[in-house]
């Protein structure tokens, strides 16, 4: 019995040209959609970090020295305490302790005693992993950010 269709040699390369391009160019996609989730996942770290930080920071903005629980001028912030929450948070997919890869920054909208705000920022930069991508994009990184805002519950304002 005789194929009904019929190829000459030539369309046999055709269509073994056109799967090879169409097979690179899915497994360039393929790749790069993992590589974007692993970069949410790092997000996803990230930004629990941070917000583990800003939950300490709610509960202890400042080193309450006289302990009478109202915050006076004098009492120094508890930045060192909170960064270091932070950064004892996770350690992978991100390694927070890494301080030349992760940047941590807390801020006080004004005083740090109840009913204001903290906001807690944490950066990194995820490398890109797939081939020839960072040339696409022109860097080789993606700048993820995570803050997180929370009003502190204590001390008390003076």
């Amino acid at each position: 019995m005789q194929p009904a269709i019929r190829f000459s040699r030539n369309e046999r390369g055709q269509s073994m040209v056109e799967l090879a391009i169409s097979i690179t160019f899915i497994l360039f996609l393929l790749s790069g959609m993992v590589d974007l989730g692993m970069a949410f996942f790092s997000f996803v770290a990230l930004r629990d970090a941070a917000q583990d930080g800003a939950i300490y920071a709610a509960i202890e903005p400042v080193i309450d020295n006289n302990g009478n629980g109202i915050y006076d001028d004098d009492e120094p912030l508890n930045t060192a305490a909170i960064e270091t929450r932070i950064r004892n948070a996770s350690s992978t997919p991100i390694d927070l302790t890494d301080t030349t890869q992760v940047s941590v920054n807390i801020d006080f909208s004004g005083e740090p005693c109840a009913g204001n705000a903290v906001t807690v920022s944490a950066t990194y930069n995820y490398v890109i992993h797939v081939p020839l991508m960072g040339s696409i994009l022109g860097t080789n990184t993606i700048p993820i950010t995570a803050s997180v805002t929370n009003t502190i519950l204590s001390p008390a304002c003076p």
